[in-house]
């Protein structure tokens, strides 16, 4: 079991068929037409070698299931030894996990697997810098849709790894009716009602406010949750004294580290956040060969 903003969860894991697709799609990517003319050249078939995968700075873990299938992918017989599973911390020069097996295909995996470790970890390890500087308000950090495109499963994910929840998945898990659909619609009240009308009763609906008196206005057609967008502490606080506890409240824009705690102690329910997938920097992990090849 993991805890991730106070509540208990099983094991973080990726589906299989999620995990099976990343990877082969990221290793033909880098294999080509070709494949690995270097390693090919270099060391003769039948070689065996060692490895570790290790931290170069400290953080939190995200990626393992990629890197080990990475690695599987090209020689089934590899042993995989996972040493800090996805969602645990580490210091810099931390020991992740041991592979050993067929040289040729531990070097040919070597890259796929650390950019999908690299990338999550930095993921991960953002969100939780982030978890903790609301620790103790009650709010909750949560991602966005502003996701590399055709690696939103693996991106969320580590989002979840590093303690945030994620937000919609897409555009079909739920209603967002921002700034743009509002004007489109009409306004407020109209784009409610038709979202009521529209969607079933397992479909949640949120809209979008700037104002206390947009706040008032969607509240007279119970949304369940309104994002308060761009408000500054002192009106986040009176928006969630106005709400009341009636519908979610979640606040966006422009939150980063440095302002992310004053939004929190304003009450808001959730704090989303689009740099934990746009702008998380990689986590700087390596592959070492602990025997020559």
């Amino acid at each position: 079991m993991t805890v991730a903003n106070g509540v208990e969860e099983r094991e973080l894991r990726l589906p299989d068929a999620v995990v099976e697709k990343a990877v082969a799609e990221s290793l033909a990517e880098d294999l080509g037409l070709g494949g690995d003319i270097t390693t090919e050249a270099t060391i003769p078939a039948g070689t065996r070698a060692s490895a570790v995968i290790a931290a170069r700075k400290g953080g939190t873990v995200a990626g393992v299931q990629l890197a080990k299938a990475a690695f599987k992918t090209l020689d089934p017989f590899a042993e995989f030894e996972t040493i800090v599973g996805d969602g645990g911390k580490v210091e810099a020069g931390a020991i992740i996990a041991r592979v050993s097996g067929d040289a040729r295909a531990l070097l040919t995996a070597e890259r796929t697997a650390l950019n999908f470790l690299g990338h999550m970890s930095g993921i991960a390890t953002l969100t939780t810098r982030y978890v903790e500087a609301v620790a103790g308000t009650g709010a909750r950090i949560i991602d966005t849709r502003k996701t590399t495109p055709g690696l939103r499963a693996l991106e969320k994910f580590a989002v979840r790894c590093g303690g945030g929840v994620n937000h919609r998945f897409g555009l079909f898990d739920a209603v967002l009716i921002k700034d743009n659909h509002i004007e489109a619609a009409g306004g407020i009240g109209p784009a409610l009602e038709r979202a009521r009308r529209h969607s079933g009763h397992m479909v949640k609906v949120e809209i979008e406010v700037t104002s206390l008196d947009e706040l008032d206005d969607a509240l007279k057609f119970a949304p369940d949750a309104v994002l308060l967008d761009n408000m500054s502490p002192d009106l986040l606080k009176a928006a969630v004294a106005e709400v009341a506890g009636r519908v979610i409240t979640e606040a966006s824009g422009g939150v980063t580290l440095e302002t992310v705690r004053a939004i929190a102690k304003t009450g808001v329910d959730l704090i989303s956040v689009g740099a934990l997938t746009h702008s998380a920097p990689v986590l700087d992990i390596g592959l070492d060969f602990t025997t020559p090849p």
